[in-house]
């Protein structure tokens, strides 16, 4: 995150906490100065659910939300902090990437699983 501007907010893993999240996500851009058209408003809001959505499914305690911004994208890293998914095991029947990449937008996605729980991300042209 060096040289950008950044934050990050922690939740605990609840069905609430996407809606949370979405609104978190655009209010920062906003007070970062970013003017967001709808392609771009749309994007975020749906990949920040989906991301989101997916990490409180794999059951952890909480999820974080990290977002970046820089020359005219931003980046969304969702934590789910769930210790017990295998490194490099997404749940059976996961296709949060394809409907990431899907959304008009959004300039590319990931998923990776480690020893804090899956980290998921999205980079969306604002």
């Amino acid at each position: 995150m060096r040289n950008r501007q950044g934050a990050n907010w922690s939740y605990e893993s609840a069905a609430w906490v996407p809606g949370k999240a979405r609104r978190k996500v655009l209010e920062q851009l906003g007070a970062w100065g970013h003017r967001l058209g709808p392609v771009a408003v749309r994007a975020l809001d749906s990949a920040t659910d989906l991301l989101v959505a997916t990490a409180v499914g794999d059951g952890g305690r909480k999820v974080s939300v990290h977002l970046s911004a820089q020359d005219g994208q931003a980046c969304v890293v969702v934590l789910s902090h769930r210790s017990a998914l295998a490194p490099g095991h997404a749940p059976d029947g996961d296709d949060v990437l394809h409907r990431v990449t899907a959304l008009p937008g959004v300039e590319g996605c990931g998923t990776e699983t480690g020893p804090e729980g899956r980290r998921l991300w999205a980079v969306v042209r604002l």
